[in-house]
């Protein structure tokens, strides 16, 4: 890990940059962003294609209208990659809305070869003149019409998406709660944009509850239905949010639990780390602690299941008891600065695209990941890529029936925490995630923040930073993930949020971390070695795949949603020309081409399967449900990298 830095009050604010020889300088590939006197740049204005400068929406002094600009465009982006749209010949793309028997208008603002598209406002084809905008709601309704056979991309879905009733409702009521949620959190983080002192001063937290936005490729991304408004207050990292846990005590007939953590070479006990994490906690003779969110608590007591527990002493309701805990990006990730292990809880809320309750083979899986890498793979894997690691999940406790079957819900994961309060550590998500900063009237991402104090800081162009920060970044996170593939046979499901890059002081990448229990592919064509290092491995975590099913997903995760994601963010928010970073992405996947059949993939296939977020929702899919290969929609798209 990276040494301690020193602790802001501003939220994750770069620290003023420093110097650094790791890499010589890239050529410069393009001009500099235009920048103020203190070298970060320039309130965003946006040339529409064929047009004139526009202000950025995000921007728009009513909360209202930015969320409802931002969501228009998530919708609009999806739509655009999912139905096989390309790029038009001139400043306004039209989208055919064939069930409806019209179409939509969008000006362009930004053509991204990686996907991250800009649009202004989209209006209805032949609507008068002063006929309002096509707002979020509306265009999720006319999304919902078409439906997922609409999509013309080759390899649509088939069949098993086709939406029902229930898929296109659901999906516009979501969408109406995303954007009042997206307006609530900029609203609160323009009031408030330096985070609270126990917040600022984790520079990991900070991060972790910094993404108002969401995902730029989902519908949905900030939808949470399901909470009150002082749930949402309580439970959502964007707001701040923090609450004690809720405990339950387990009678030892119910009490499941494996635990692969040790300190100092001895093994240490789920519970007994449970019972670290709350001390005091008055606890019926011989039961074991399990600490539940909240929320779930709540929901719990009203399941038949959990009721006849408690009738029949084997589970005590303890009620909510110790310090606050702070949600992570992930919502149900519970944080505590300085404790020694994260908490990832179950949580029956829809978030994005699934209900977030454990299942029995994630949580074997987490334990099982940290076996295999103790085996002596994670010293194999990390002589040549010291700067990267898995984040470990090598505990759990849960509750069996008296049956012995698992009780859904109730459940706990263990996560090592790894991160020391001065550690620079984001997720990918984060660091590309535009927001409000302290003494900014406009949204900027840490991303571009951090581009604009290397250039101030090295007197080179936004540009000429830009690519070599980029082709660290490959070197410090992507080759070592391509490295594990080609070890272990072990894809990792690195996407944006899974994927946390450290950074040095001056904000340059110099590590990274994975993290996540159920992001795993051991391919198939590996067992036998596999099983060699870990006996058993996979019979109870379900965690071998086909080799082909691996390929799709990893070419998703690693090359769709993860760097070629970033070179979007790049280009889209006016950092970069997206077409440099491409072109050395490709000479990094050439140099690359032994590390397992990703970089070959990725080179010479003209098109990548690409998950579909919108067709997903629309088919009313829950990603956690079912076979891996189908438990999400995905269509074929163009492939940004072939030549």
């Amino acid at each position: 890990m990276s040494p301690p830095c020193p602790a802001r009050a501003a939220e994750d604010q770069p620290p003023a940059p420093q110097p650094t020889g790791e890499r010589a300088p890239v050529a410069d590939p393009g001009a500099t962003v235009p920048r103020q006197k203190d070298g970060t740049a320039r309130p965003r204005t946006f040339a529409a294609e064929g047009g004139g400068a526009l202000p950025d929406p995000l921007d728009h002094p009513d909360p209202a209208a930015a969320a409802e600009a931002a969501a228009v465009e998530n919708l609009l982006r999806c739509w655009v990659r999912e139905t096989g749209l390309g790029r038009p010949a001139g400043p306004v793309l039209r989208i055919p809305l064939r069930a409806s028997g019209t179409a939509l208008l969008v000006p362009v603002r930004y053509w991204s070869p990686a996907g991250w598209h800009r649009f202004a406002q989209a209006r209805l084809e032949g609507a008068p003149a002063g006929a309002p905008a096509v707002d979020a709601v509306t265009l999720a309704a006319l999304i919902s019409r078409e439906g997922p056979r609409t999509a013309t991309a080759p390899g649509a879905p088939g069949a098993h998406a086709a939406p029902g009733e229930h898929g296109g409702s659901d999906l516009v009521g979501r969408v109406a709660d995303s954007v009042h949620r997206t307006a609530e959190f900029i609203a609160d983080r323009r009031r408030r944009p330096t985070a609270p002192a126990t917040v600022a001063l984790d520079r990991f937290l900070s991060a972790e509850q910094s993404l108002l936005l969401g995902h730029p490729l989902h519908p949905t991304p900030k939808s949470r239905e399901e909470l009150s408004a002082a749930e949402v207050r309580r439970y959502s990292p964007e707001l701040h949010g923090s609450f004690p846990l809720h405990w339950m005590a387990v009678a030892p007939s119910a009490l499941a639990t494996d635990s692969a953590w040790t300190e100092r070479g001895r093994p240490i006990p789920a519970a007994q780390l449970l019972g670290r994490l709350a001390p005091g906690l008055p606890l019926p003779a011989g039961t074991t602690p399990l600490p539940l969110h909240p929320w779930q608590a709540r929901d719990l007591l009203q399941r038949p299941a959990v009721a006849a527990l408690l009738d029949a002493g084997l589970l005590h309701d303890l009620g909510p008891y110790g310090e606050p805990w702070y949600p992570t990006s992930s919502i149900r990730t519970a944080h505590r600065p300085g404790a020694p292990a994260m908490l990832k809880l179950s949580l029956g809320l829809r978030i994005t695209n699934s209900r977030r309750e454990n299942l029995r083979k994630e949580l074997h899986r987490g334990v099982e990941v940290h076996r295999l890498l103790r085996t002596g793979l994670a010293e194999q894997w990390q002589a040549s890529h010291p700067g990267f690691d898995i984040v470990r999940d090598p505990a759990w406790l849960a509750v069996d029936a008296p049956d012995g079957s698992p009780v859904p819900g109730l459940d706990v994961l263990l996560r090592h925490n790894p991160f020391r309060s001065g550690d620079d550590a984001l997720c990918i998500a984060a660091l590309t995630a535009p927001r409000p900063w302290p003494g900014r009237t406009a949204m900027r991402s840490r991303l571009a923040e951090t581009v604009s104090r290397l250039a101030a800081a090295t007197g080179r162009t936004t540009a000429a930073v830009s690519a070599e920060w980029f082709l660290r970044y490959l070197d410090h996170v992507v080759l070592p993930v391509l490295a594990f593939d080609a070890l272990a046979g072990i894809a990792l499901e690195a996407h944006q949020q899974n994927t946390l890059v450290l950074l040095d002081p001056a904000g340059w990448p110099v590590g990274g971390r994975y993290r996540d229990n159920q992001g795993y592919y051991f391919r198939d064509s590996h067992r036998a070695e596999l099983e060699r290092r870990l006996p058993g491995i996979g019979s109870t975590s379900d965690t071998f795949v086909p080799d082909a099913v691996t390929d799709e997903r990893f070419a998703y995760y690693l090359g769709i949603n993860n760097v070629l994601g970033l070179i979007g963010a790049f280009g889209s928010q006016r950092l970069a020309d997206e077409r440099v970073l491409l072109a050395a992405f490709r000479r990094f996947l050439g140099k690359a081409a032994d590390l397992g059949p990703l970089p070959a993939q990725l080179l010479d296939s003209p098109t990548l399967r690409c998950k579909a977020n919108l067709l997903t929702r629309l088919g009313g899919l829950d990603e956690l449900v079912g076979p891996v290969d189908t438990q999400s929609v995905y269509v074929t798209i163009t492939n940004p990298l072939h030549d």
